[in-house]
């Protein structure tokens, strides 16, 4: 039977909302507060791939437990069936509750650290574990999957950056670890056995990075095939009880699309299908991508009158999106043969030194919260309670909105974000 709101449990409701009501980087600690009076535990971490930036996350004592440890419980997590026992975390082993999350379509997982030898937590608190952890990340889903223009564009700068990094990273690790392994293998030493078990120490630490900058890969980029196969999956249902036919076109590429453009190419051409859908006398759409050397082309193809116009688009949707991304929308409309509408999206981040691209982009994480209430219309005593911060730093946070958005007053930034909903 599927439960009514006048038999579920207000507490449970209270805490929910009190979960999906903190900034994105409170919400894993929020939630741990949340579970430690039903299922003790000392910290937590999350593998949530649906997230391009920052896909782990850690709460509480969590600390040395890296992303690579946690990738086989994801790979070996039954969405809906909550795991305990021992695993090898942050350099020894630990008691863990592992909940797996089927809510999103890669998948996320959800790790509580336990005191050594903690009685298993019983059937109902995995359960609550469970319910929970699906609710925050369908909660967590709708910001890849919507794209909204200001997250877009600091996941973007975020994961370049991560990218660069790790890059740069494992390249050194990389040069250092080869260099010792020539120097180890030229027959100078003496101590043969010595000189062995070096050796043998410097090839597992090179097959460790190496193993790591898959991983990671792994996390922060999605093949285009498989980016492809997801949005056609996104798309049927808009068209299952619908006379228009739907004909899918994948990409001929095996290579892969960094997470965020693989997110925002999906959000664009489902906001593009609705706009085409609308048009009088639609009887067909063809959806394709296209990798170039460069650019990923998103193509929504009609057959109807041929007269779809850029206006239709929508000035805070689609142009918005693909203004973050560094991409631009093409539309070629002929008359009773129909348009083809294609968003055109750079496999690279754009150069940061061109600036943002969306006044939003600007905004930290939290004066996007507080920017969220105000086109609410939510008074500073409401959205300091609320983010559990002083009326005063409130006071400051919107200063700092108004200024970096470039407007005088709180109505004009609140337009502003309703302009890249």
């Amino acid at each position: 039977m599927t439960p009514t709101l006048a038999v579920m449990d207000p507490l449970t409701l209270t805490t929910v909302h009190e979960i999906l009501s903190r900034p994105l980087d409170g919400v894993l600690g929020q939630l741990s507060a949340a579970l430690a009076p039903v299922v003790p535990h000392t910290g937590a971490a999350e593998l949530a791939t649906q997230c391009a930036h920052s896909p782990f996350k850690t709460a509480g004592e969590a600390d040395g437990v890296t992303s690579a440890e946690l990738a086989p419980l994801l790979a070996s997590g039954v969405p809906g069936e909550p795991w305990q026992g021992t695993v090898r975390l942050g350099g020894r082993r630990r008691t863990v509750l592992a909940v797996t999350s089927g809510a999103t379509a890669r998948h996320a997982l959800l790790v509580l650290l336990r005191e050594d030898g903690s009685a298993p937590a019983g059937p109902p608190a995995t359960a609550l574990a469970q319910a929970l952890w699906d609710v925050v990340t369908s909660h967590l889903d709708r910001f890849a999957v919507e794209a909204m223009p200001g997250a877009l564009a600091r996941s973007r700068t975020a994961a370049d950056t991560r990218a660069r990094v790790g890059a740069e990273l494992t390249t050194a690790h990389a040069a250092a670890l080869s260099g010792l392994l020539s120097v180890l293998r030229s027959g100078t030493l003496d101590d043969t056995a010595a000189r062995a078990a070096a050796t043998e120490l410097a090839a597992a630490a090179l097959l460790e990075v190496r193993a790591a900058q898959r991983q990671d890969r792994a996390l922060a980029e999605e093949p285009a095939g498989d980016a492809f196969a997801r949005l056609a999956d996104q798309l049927r249902p808009m068209l299952r009880h619908s006379p228009v036919r739907l004909e899918l076109g994948p990409p001929d590429d095996t290579r892969s699309l960094a997470a965020d453009v693989a997110h925002g190419a999906r959000a664009i051409v489902r906001a593009l299908l609705l706009f085409v859908l609308e048009q009088e006398g639609v009887s067909r759409v063809h959806v394709g991508w296209q990798l170039t050397k460069d650019e990923l082309r998103a193509a929504v193809r009609d057959d109807g009158p041929g007269l779809f116009g850029a206006c239709e688009t929508g000035a805070g949707t689609v142009r918005d999106r693909l203004a973050v991304l560094g991409g631009r929308l093409e539309i070629e409309a002929v008359p009773h043969w129909g348009t083809t509408t294609t968003a055109v999206l750079p496999l690279a981040a754009p150069d940061a030194a061109a600036g943002p691209a969306h006044p939003l982009a600007t905004l930290g994480e939290r004066e996007i919260e507080v920017l969220r209430h105000l086109a609410l219309g939510h008074r500073n005593r409401h959205i300091a309670e609320q983010l559990h911060i002083s009326e005063s730093t409130v006071k400051f946070h919107v200063a700092n909105i108004l200024g970096k958005l470039g407007v005088a007053s709180r109505g004009e930034a609140a337009a502003l974000f309703h302009a890249a909903a």
